[in-house]
């Protein structure tokens, strides 16, 4: 009988909470990408992954945008950005213009209730911080850009503190947990939900999703009168009463998901303490459908670059 193998008692039995980037791979135009990068393990979830997309090496650290995904907080693939929107388009203009763009996953809504979500943002951030001399990234230009609810979580990740005043914990031990996970040089707020009791009472039945059923109180586990307290941690527009980064927001007057008035209410509460800028887009509904979405990525993309400049 063969002998059992022996187990080091000092070894640790549980996987690391996150694994150094893979290398990158280079392109024939010099610009670098690396896939699937784990920046957070949680024992019962999926690793949570990043694509890293990187500009031609030519000398110096550039700086970095975060990209966080759409789709209700319920589904969506860090891969694949809205149907209107073309993933060479995004990732190729943040590039071309020398911006660096981690493109990253987050637990949905039916996997982890909030504030998980926000967690796995934070922890992505900290964890291109902590890799930025490995991959020539400057840790101290950084900025968020997210679509509908990953633009929810962009403004979270970028307006609220580590801790609410009731103790609700919205900064998360996950992935790398000695780090800056704030410090954002500035925020793009694609029609993102920005105050959660409006937003819930004006999502339309027809669009909900099957079978999370309406996406903010799946997000949230509660109908608004029995979390109050919750609703108020998830908006954005709690925190948007001191100074913060500048903000671009871009929403279609014609959105029957996330309606207009959700930016326009943001735009007024951020406007004493901040460089805010509300882009109107006549007649765009969810996902800009019906408009020119490259001049929206121009727009967004020199915002990105006039306020990550060295």
């Amino acid at each position: 009988m063969a002998d059992r193998p022996t187990i080091d008692a000092e070894a640790p039995l549980l996987p690391p909470s996150f694994l150094p980037p893979p290398p990158a791979v280079t392109g024939p135009d010099g610009s670098r990408r690396i896939d699937g990068a784990t920046y957070a393990r949680t024992m019962g979830y999926r690793p949570r992954l990043l694509d890293l997309h990187l500009p031609p090496v030519e000398g110096g650290a550039v700086p970095v945008v975060v990209w966080i995904h759409g789709g209700g907080w319920a589904d969506g693939d860090r891969r694949y950005p809205p149907p209107t929107l073309p993933a060479e388009l995004l990732f190729g203009s943040l590039t071309e213009a020398g911006i660096a763009v981690a493109s990253i996953d987050y637990r949905h809504s039916l996997e982890a209730p909030f504030p998980a979500q926000l967690h796995d943002v934070r922890s992505a951030i900290r964890y291109v911080r902590h890799f930025a001399a490995e991959l020539g990234i400057d840790p101290t230009r950084l900025a968020l850009w997210g679509e509908s609810a990953g633009a929810h979580l962009a403004l979270l990740a970028t307006l609220a503190p580590a801790t609410t005043p009731d103790g609700l914990d919205l900064d998360g031990a996950e992935g790398v947990i000695d780090g800056d996970s704030g410090s954002i040089r500035a925020v793009v707020d694609w029609y993102g939900p920005a105050e959660l009791v409006s937003a819930a009472a004006g999502f339309p039945p027809a669009l909900e999703l099957p079978p999370v059923g309406h996406p903010v109180t799946a997000l949230l586990g509660a109908e608004p009168g029995q979390r109050p307290d919750l609703y108020r941690a998830a908006s954005p527009t709690s925190y948007a009463g001191h100074r913060t980064p500048p903000v671009l927001i871009i929403h279609g007057t014609a959105d029957q998901v996330v309606p207009y008035s959700q930016s326009e209410l943001l735009a007024d509460l951020l406007r004493p303490h901040t460089d805010v800028e509300l882009i109107t887009v006549p007649g765009a509904d969810h996902i800009f459908v019906g408009a020119d979405i490259e001049p929206l990525v121009a727009r967004s993309v020199a915002f990105l670059t006039r306020h990550l400049a060295a």
